[in-house]
This record gives structure tokens, C-alpha cells and sequence, in this order.
């Protein structure tokens, strides 16, 4: 199983930026996927997932309204459209996949395969 996170860059602030993951060796499809993210000196936190299916979308309230998740189970791949980015969605973002109950998908210890992270800096 592996996962792999691309698209991370330098963005200005007030920009737009997309992140994708793609996964080989395991579907999505029928799984949660979650975008993580952690900055330095900050424990990784909840960017938001997607359900099975794709049926549902969550986001933590950072990022409501500014980033949205979506899927291309053709591809087999999971994309995080960030806008009106702002220096505070500095981080490493990862992408991981997991089957947890609803209440702790927001909880990293609830997924088990991680990709490997990508870097985006959002300047001032």
C-alpha cells in the first residue's frame, strides 16, 4: 500500500493551491480519506475527510468554506482544493486512509496508511 501526496509549493497569501494523493494497492472507494496537516513545533491536526463513497465531506473549522475535498475513484485519488490561503495553512500536508468509526475520523491514530506528506509555505 502506498500513498503519495504531490502539489505542495509556495503560495501568496489569498491564493489557491491543489494537493493530490494517489494510492496504489488499496481503494479508496470504500474507505474514509483524511488530509492532515502539521506545522512545526504543532502536533498534526485535522484538515478534513471524505467519506466511503465519497458520500460526505467534514472539515474542521479552519478551513470551512476555504478548502474542499474531493475524489476520483477512476484514479483512484483524493484532491484537497486550498483557497484563500492564509499563513496560518502553513504546514506539511499528509494524506491518509483508514476505516474508523465516524466520531474518530478526525483522530490520526485512526488511520493506517499514511502518504508521505507535502510541504506548502503560504506567504504573507
Amino acid at each position: 500500500v502506498q500513498l503519495q501526496a504531490s502539489g505542495g509549493g509556495l503560495v501568496q497569501a489569498g491564493g489557491s493551491l491543489s494537493l493530490s494523493c494517489a494510492a496504489s494497492g488499496i481503494s479508496f472507494s470504500n474507505r474514509y480519506m483524511g488530509w492532515f496537516r502539521q506545522a512545526p513545533g504543532k502536533e498534526r491536526e485535522f484538515v478534513g475527510a471524505i467519506s466511503r463513497f465519497g458520500l460526505n465531506t467534514y472539515y474542521a473549522d479552519s478551513v470551512k468554506g476555504r478548502f474542499t475535498i474531493s475524489m476520483n475513484n477512476a484514479k483512484n485519488a483524493v484532491y484537497l482544493q486550498m483557497n484563500s490561503v492564509n499563513p496560518e495553512d502553513t504546514a506539511f500536508y499528509y494524506c491518509a486512509t483508514g476505516s474508523p468509526i465516524h466520531s474518530q475520523m478526525f483522530f490520526p491514530s485512526a488511520y493506517g496508511y499514511w502518504g508521505q506528506g507535502t510541504q506548502v509555505t503560504v506567504s504573507s
